[in-house]
């Protein structure tokens, strides 16, 4: 059901909508519809066999009804199959119904969980019902446990079945660090290893020299954020960090508090900083001198660790941000709930877009956004179901904000089914191209 409610002066402006009908702006549409939220059931089936649809969102992005869910996990298509089982928002109920599927892409889905990391397992004895199957049993060795979800380890480790419990239970625990095995590594030709146990505590005091004039680069930064180290030791080292670099998170650093805390708060080691930004005990002064930091990553981390930063500071490590979590920022406590109504006014079109977060904004001002120079200020005012109707289809029709109006929520679902009915590599307008509701 859309949001908006169609009145019999909404049910005109529908039926007035003079909509372009060609492939470009079909296939934005339907784009956008991919992402719609409100999409009903009953057409869902229909853009999945949308060649313009974006089958991801489709999959990923809805709530499934018990109806909806059968119909899908009966498909075919065996990757729509897979992508269902992998979907967070099924739940384990429905689940179940899957593991009698023929095909092995769809039973080792079930096995390594959705990609959420807090979504519902399955009950033990499904897991081992799914591990009969001779094609998932051939398959297992091949697998690390960690690379299943640990419910179903932990139901293979208490099978019957002595062979399927050992290889649940077998675990990869690296060799014991002994003084010998680290002044070998120290001096053989890999980097990988020589940065691996750069931060092995307990390390020879020789082995700390070798690795601290190691010729890469990565091993000497690797071993100049050891806690025994002074500035000026670390210094010495000739580290080398980039924006770019990811480092470790550091354990003695998220354990400090006090004065080893300010230590690595003031540290001129980006790679010490950056885990203090994630340590839970940081003071209001500590969190400020951070969110002063000229390392993104510092400032980065620190939004993403802290629920005490200002709000400003969250929305320019946003609009900052190239990484792929950057939306994540947009959920943060600072953003949710906040005032974002002077940003509507900002230089900056990326701050202009967030207003439309702020659900206390008025109607007029989403409206005068939805109208800003900017596409991309426009697009996100064209998701608002705070806009009215006719605002809405004036931008289902713009080329450049046709796929955010189609995701709008309150788009009425006779155009949606319209959008899908729309043929693609033909000129022609689909049948009825002002859709009625009726009276």
């Amino acid at each position: 059901m859309s949001v908006i409610d169609v009145t019999e002066e909404d049910a005109l402006l529908i039926d007035e909508a003079r909509l372009s009908w060609n492939d470009e702006t079909t296939h934005a549409r339907v784009q956008g519809l991919s992402r719609n939220p409100a999409l009903p059931d009953t057409l869902v089936p229909r853009i999945l066999e949308h060649p313009a649809a974006d089958i991801v969102h489709v999959m990923y992005g809805r709530d499934w009804s018990d109806e909806l869910f059968d119909i899908v996990a009966a498909h075919p298509d065996v990757r729509l199959r897979e992508m269902l089982a992998r979907c967070p928002r099924v739940t384990a109920g429905q689940r179940i119904r899957m593991i009698d599927d023929p095909d092995l892409h769809v039973l080792m889905a079930l096995l390594e969980g959705p990609f959420a990391a807090r979504s519902e397992p399955l009950p033990g004895w499904a897991y081992r019902k799914i591990a009969e199957h001779p094609a998932v049993r051939r398959r297992l060795p091949l697998y690390f446990p960690t690379e299943l979800s640990r419910a179903a380890v932990a139901a293979f480790a208490a099978a019957d079945d002595e062979e399927l419990a050992a290889w649940a239970r077998a675990t990869s625990e690296p060799e014991p660090m002994t003084a010998e095995r680290a002044r070998t590594i120290a001096a053989g030709d890999s980097p990988w290893e020589r940065r691996d146990i750069a931060l092995e505590p307990d390390l020879p005091a020789d082995v700390i020299v070798t690795l601290s004039a190691d010729p890469d680069p990565r091993v000497r930064t690797y071993v100049s954020m050891r806690p025994e180290l002074s500035e000026a030791e670390r210094a010495a080292i000739g580290y080398q960090v980039s924006t770019h670099d990811r480092l470790p998170r550091l354990d003695w650093v998220l354990a400090a508090d006090g004065a080893q805390l300010q230590r690595c708060v003031s540290s001129a080691h980006p790679g010490l900083r950056r885990s203090a930004a994630c340590n839970t005990r940081l003071t209001t002064d500590q969190i400020a001198e951070l969110a002063a930091d000229d390392d993104f990553p510092v400032r980065l981390l620190l939004c993403e660790n802290q629920e005490a930063v200002p709000t400003d500071l969250v929305v320019r490590t946003y609009l900052e941000a190239r990484v792929i979590t950057r939306g994540e920022l947009l959920s943060h406590p600072a953003i949710v709930g906040a005032d974002l109504t002077g940003y509507a006014d900002s230089p900056h079109w990326g701050a202009r877009a967030l207003v439309v977060l702020d659900r206390r904004a008025p109607a007029e001002l989403i409206e005068r956004l939805s109208r800003d120079e900017h596409p991309g200020v426009r697009s996100w005012a064209a998701h608002d179901t705070r806009l009215s109707l006719q605002r809405l289809l004036e931008l289902l029709e713009d080329p450049e904000t046709a796929t955010a109006a189609a995701a709008n929520p309150g788009l009425p679902a006779e155009l949606m089914a319209a959008i899908l009915e729309a043929p693609i590599g033909s000129g022609d307008p689909p049948p009825g191209a002002a859709p009625s509701t009726g009276s």
